[in-house]
């Protein structure tokens, strides 16, 4: 019987069952057999050690799978001997190896603490993603702390996304997620009829191995065709694989999909019960064209000196209970992905388009913000409740931004009984603005664009979004819900995810002040500047030509926002306490801002669990969802300039790196590499702190934000990647 079996298998002899029976002691806790081994100061094996901790033979199963956990979070490990032992006697570390494409890597410790290198040597011991136990290996050349991976634990990957090529007569698969630099063969009677050229789904048959690494015999990983998903140039072959590449869950469970199907398909006369009713008002969605889940509807009426502004959200928590199978679901999403073409929503369509969703002239429930709003945009007092509710008409945002600016136009005759409170909805916007202006919130301009496709599905144009006061009023409108939400749950001390946003670090904030120093600017607040601070500075360079350099590096020096229980500011919105509940149907964490809000109304408290790791998996969904979406963008951009190389553009560089500059072209709004050697004959050094590459003899510079002249050279829609030279 192999070790492995010996430990999980479970035994069937009677006699140790009675036994068991008799003992009444529990398994020894993780506690009492770390200190166990480190009393003993040596590797012990399973029979030791249960003979040290006086585990009789009829817990060893249970010690066992103890064990086995305690590997997996790498608290112990093995030896080749098969004993175990603390990894920090070994001077030992866990955490996750992060690959790069050029083929080394880094090992992120557990603990948080500084990263190690990894040499490319080394990156063949383990994949991309994977949790390891690794130890210190020195320093390189250039003063890293280098590692070595000697086991791995907790394997990242079973399956991998990539494309099929032949060499030598063998399949050989590369993966998409360009941080796994080993090939995968594929044997033909492993091939289930894929061909070269497709691009396919690929299950593990093999691992790396640190030992044969070592021993200086690696084999060649193996795998198994699962699944082929179609050719590279297919429409729509971008979202499949950056589904699998970034582990997207994009089927709902049998369980979701069949609670789903048991829910009404309009709310029940029993469902209103209880609820204030909103019927009456003449609440309104305000949206993009293309939005299909409605959140949020709103009302605005003049109040005195002031608004009543009431923004109703939809009350998902009605229909998506704690616990059951759908919130199991929308909690591993954690949020939807709005990919070019395609939702991957958190929820069902038949709730997030149906039921949950506002949709016009149908009864709807809902979760009412009430606000009272001075004439100075100040939140004088506001009201939570649950509701029910009628949406009187699906408005867009350029459709109400015509209305508001011709209101005798065709734009406001069409929504001729909306005008007065869409009216009343400009005067408080104006009012928050101002407000939003005097607390100093940051505004950075961004550039948002849209891909437009033919009618065979390829991508045929990217377009500029442009924003308008419709967008701005909805936004504020929320902003203001979003607070108040926060205060709420503060006021009453119950839990719930803050979406944090810190400032910059010190290491970041004094790179920034010798940036701006270089420019003859200064940032105000010393060691801790405020959101005002950064945004008086904004202000004071808005006619400069090199605005949109100062803007980039300014945004650059900022933490990026999370979710947390600890409530830290939120730093670029200049708000002391801010917590997401305006989009329950496509956030998680808004969904359980809901869950709290009601909890705190009914005198209760909702305990979805540990606050803290729901923080980090919220977080962590987000950014899953984020990297996938640049992928596939990405890929739509190369599909779309595949035709244009050779072609000569202008652009602005967008990143300085000391590998090169990326540039940005002008209407086109695609980015491309200009790799350092295509430079000049020149020795090129990088600034980080003036972000720019400067030439040792001819003194040419690049730095963030000039205009360049390029030619586009290469585009490979394999790694979603354009190299571009100058013109």
């Amino acid at each position: 019987m192999s070790t492995k079996r010996r430990r999980h298998g479970k035994s069937r002899d009677p006699y140790f069952e009675r036994e068991a029976a008799r003992y009444e002691e529990p398994i020894a806790s993780r506690e009492y057999i770390l200190e166990t081994l480190a009393a003993a100061g040596m590797p012990l094996d399973e029979d030791e050690l249960a003979r040290r901790l006086k585990i009789h033979r009829a817990h060893r199963e249970p010690l066992a799978r103890r064990i086995a956990a305690m590997e997996r979070d790498g608290q112990v490990i093995r030896n080749r001997k098969d004993a175990l032992l603390l990894p920090q006697k070994a001077d030992l570390a866990a955490g996750r190896v992060e690959g790069h494409p050029d083929g080394y890597g880094f090992f992120l410790p557990d603990d948080g603490g500084e990263s190690w290198h990894i040499a490319q040597r080394e990156m063949r011991k383990a994949l991309h993603g994977d949790r390891v136990m690794a130890r210190p290996a020195g320093f390189d050349r250039r003063g890293r702390r280098e590692g070595a991976i000697v086991e791995v634990i907790e394997p990242a990957h079973q399956t991998l996304v990539g494309r099929l090529s032949q060499e030598a007569g063998f399949l050989v698969f590369t993966p998409a997620e360009r941080r796994i630099g080993q090939e995968v063969l594929v044997a033909a009677r492993e091939a289930r009829g894929a061909k070269a050229g497709q691009v396919v789904v690929v299950r593990l048959l093999s691992r790396p191995s640190p030992e044969a690494v070592d021993a200086g015999h690696p084999a060649p990983l193996a795998g198994r065709v699962e699944e082929v998903l179609g050719n590279v140039a297919d429409p729509g072959i971008e979202i499949e694989v950056a589904l699998r590449k970034h582990e997207l869950p994009f089927e709902f469970s049998p369980q979701a999909r069949a609670q789903a199907t048991r829910l009404p398909a309009a709310v029940r006369k029993a469902d209103a019960q209880g609820r204030e009713d909103l019927r009456a008002l003449p609440l309104a969605t305000i949206d993009g064209e293309t939005a299909k889940d409605f959140d949020d509807a709103v009302y605005c009426e003049a109040a005195g000196r002031g608004w009543r502004l009431l923004v109703a959200i939809a009350d998902v928590s009605h229909d998506v209970p704690d616990g059951d199978a759908l919130d199991a679901d929308a909690r591993d999403r954690g949020t939807s992905v709005y990919f070019p073409r395609r939702v991957i929503p958190m929820l069902p369509e038949r709730l997030s388009n149906g039921l949950c969703s506002l949709n016009p002239e149908v009864d709807r429930l809902c979760v009412a913000c009430d606000m009272s709003v001075s004439a100075a945009g100040a939140v004088r007092g506001y009201r939570f409740y649950p509701a029910v509710m009628r949406s009187r008409a699906r408005l867009t945002y350029t459709a109400v931004a015509q209305a508001l600016a011709e209101p005798a136009g065709r734009a406001a005759r069409a929504i001729a009984p909306l005008m007065e409170p869409l009216a009343r909805l400009r005067e408080v916007y104006a009012a928050l603005a101002r407000a939003r202006k005097r607390r100093g919130a940051i505004d950075f301009e961004t550039v948002e664009t849209r891909f437009a496709f033919d009618e065979h599905g390829h991508l045929a144009r990217i377009e500029r979004v442009e924003r308008n006061d419709a967008h701005r009023l909805i936004e504020e409108c929320m902003l203001a819900a979003n607070v108040c939400a926060s205060d709420f749950l503060r006021g009453r001390e119950h839990p719930v995810l803050y979406r944090v946003h810190e400032g910059p670090t010190p290491e970041k904030l004094e790179a920034l002040k010798g940036f701006l120093k270089s420019f003859g600017l200064a940032l105000g607040g010393g060691a801790e500047p405020r959101a005002l601070d950064y945004a008086k500075l904004l202000d004071s360079v808005r006619d400069r030509p090199d605005v949109q350099l100062l803007q980039t590096v300014l945004l650059r020096s900022l933490r990026q926002a999370l979710y947390s229980p600890e409530n830290a500011g939120h730093f670029g919105l200049a708000y002391e306490s801010y917590t997401h509940f305006t989009s329950p149907i496509r956030r998680y964490p808004d969904l359980l801002a809901h869950r709290a809000i009601k909890a705190a109304l009914a005198g209760e408290s909702y305990r979805p669990g540990n606050w803290q790791d729901l923080g980090r998996r919220c977080s962590e969904a987000e950014r899953r969802a984020d990297e996938a979406t640049r992928d596939v963008e990405a890929w739509l951009k190369c599909y779309y300039m595949k035709d244009r190389v050779g072609g000569t553009f202008e652009g602005s560089i967008s990143a300085v790196t000391g590998f090169g500059i990326f540039v940005a072209l002008d209407d086109l709004y695609v980015e491309g590499l200009v790799h350092v050697s295509e430079l000049g004959s020149d020795y090129f050094h990088f600034d980080a702190t003036r972000h720019e590459l400067s030439g040792e003899r001819t003194r040419r510079r690049f730095r963030l934000a000039d205009r360049v002249r390029i030619r586009v050279a290469r585009v490979d829609l394999e790694s979603s990647r354009m190299d571009f030279v100058l013109a």
